[in-house]
């Protein structure tokens, strides 16, 4: 056998395989596990609304916080992603091996830094978005649960984009679900106190929450040293690298920073919704619960192309890198239009689902119509920011992001609360998603033209 053939053989399939296979074989298994993940999140938040509705505001107020929290640990987890896949494109082991153990020394700080805000933030945090002393208590004693064990977050999502990175997304799947199905389980057990266990309330869904994520912490970490061969997890005699460090953080801020954004635009929008009533917080509050359930298999297509994109980049192969973002495209705007008819056609039936009052259906029904306009288009931005962060561009990512929420929405937003009717300010988020869909367009031609065009196909 030629070593042409030998090496063609021994090359990870990102490389070899057909793209549409490849994809489905890289994103199936994300969609799915994040499909269940954020059923799981609208379920989570089903109890907590069988509580209060206090509860459930209290829940939609800590998610900036929690969304920060999310956003370190998968801006490190895109870097490793992406700078790993690379170096798997160009055959540098040695590389790969440092990629790894450094990811895995950053996801021990960002540990470290959450449990200090877990300590020391969550009442001055609600306290600077509520003087409602039900809402503050419970909102309080959920976040310091979900900050102060943060390290099964940070664990299940590192080692879960390591397999990601060598295209063992099958494995990563049963790490996302065992965390998930253990949510699932516990949520109802420790918030009511079912089949023996203490009723801990809105504490129960949070304590469920960190178990869930310490046991998929926990099996990824086992299917990575028992599956993930290509990656070299011995520690002896490691030292940080900053040269490591800057590459992942060089597509790992802008990832975070882009969250970040978010966690920004949801503070200040639930301090214009809270102008209104506590209901509208609420409601903002399960939209985003409800729009994850159509996001995140969009996300998971997203992840998948990450690696694909990042390698087949590593290796100079540009038809495969052009014909995966078509695919990628063309699939995102499909289930994002299927996730449109659904809001359009069952606010009603949504907000059943949270023992939505007739104040909440008065404010919701509306406001999930008017969002979902905006689902198709934000597909295609979602896709061309996974591309922006596989070429090492998240930075033009975090800029899309930054113009759309915070230039565009926040502003509109505050204008459209001016006219006193709370409907009108939900009018603000397709209006920004069209230009972030101009922007990241304008983004993309110069990157194509930058690091595409010229490699041979």
């Amino acid at each position: 056998m030629s070593k042409k053939n030998e090496s063609l053989q021994s090359e990870n399939k990102m490389g070899t395989m057909s793209i549409g296979k490849l994809l489905i074989s890289m994103s199936l298994p994300m969609m799915i596990s994040m499909f269940v993940q954020s059923l799981y999140n609208i379920v989570d938040s089903i109890f907590v609304a069988q509580i209060s509705e206090n509860a459930l505001a209290a829940v939609s107020l800590a998610f900036p916080i929690q969304n920060l929290l999310i956003a370190v640990a998968v801006g490190i987890g895109v870097g490793i992603n992406a700078l790993l896949s690379r170096r798997l494109g160009e055959q540098s082991h040695d590389e790969v091996k440092k990629t790894a153990l450094n990811g895995v020394f950053l996801n021990i700080c960002g540990t470290i830094i959450f449990v200090l805000v877990g300590i020391f933030v969550p009442r001055i945090y609600f306290e600077s978005q509520t003087n409602n002393p039900e809402i503050i208590e419970y909102g309080v004693t959920y976040m310091k649960i979900c900050l102060v064990f943060s390290a099964g977050l940070f664990g299940s999502i590192t080692f879960e984009r390591l397999l990601q990175s060598t295209g063992k997304t099958l494995l990563s799947m049963a790490s996302q679900l065992v965390g998930t199905i253990f949510n699932l389980v516990f949520d109802p057990l420790l918030i009511f106190g079912l089949c023996g266990f203490p009723k801990l309330g809105i504490a129960g869904a949070a304590i469920a929450t960190v178990l869930g994520q310490i046991a998929a912490m926990i099996v990824a970490i086992i299917l990575n040293l028992k599956y993930n061969k290509e990656i070299d997890f011995n520690i002896k005699g490691f030292i940080p690298s900053w040269t490591v460090i800057k590459g992942i953080f060089s597509v790992g801020i802008p990832s975070i920073l882009l969250m970040l954004v978010g966690s920004v635009m949801v503070y200040f929008l639930n301090l214009i919704l809270g102008t209104f009533s506590t209901t509208a917080i609420a409601v903002f509050g399960i939209y985003f619960k409800l729009q994850s359930f159509i996001f995140m298999p969009v996300f998971g297509l997203n992840n998948g192309a990450v690696p694909i994109v990042a390698y087949n980049y590593g290796a100079k192969r540009r038809r495969r890198i052009t014909r995966t973002i078509k695919l990628c495209v063309l699939s995102a705007c499909s289930i994002m239009c299927v996730g449109t008819l659904i809001f359009e056609c069952f606010p009603k039936f949504l907000l059943g689902f949270f023992n939505a009052s007739n104040e909440m259906l008065k404010i919701g029904v509306p406001a999930l119509r008017i969002i979902a306009l905006h689902f198709p288009v934000a597909a295609i931005c979602i896709i061309l920011g996974s591309v922006f962060q596989a070429l090492g561009q998240g930075i033009r990512s975090m800029i899309v992001s930054f113009v759309r929420q915070l230039i565009i929405l926040l502003p509109i937003a505050w204008l459209l609360s001016l006219t006193g009717s709370v409907t009108n300010v939900w009018w603000a988020f397709p209006i920004a998603e069209i230009s972030s869909l101009i922007l990241s367009f304008a983004f993309f031609i110069q990157i194509y033209n930058k690091f595409i065009k010229h490699l041979p196909e």
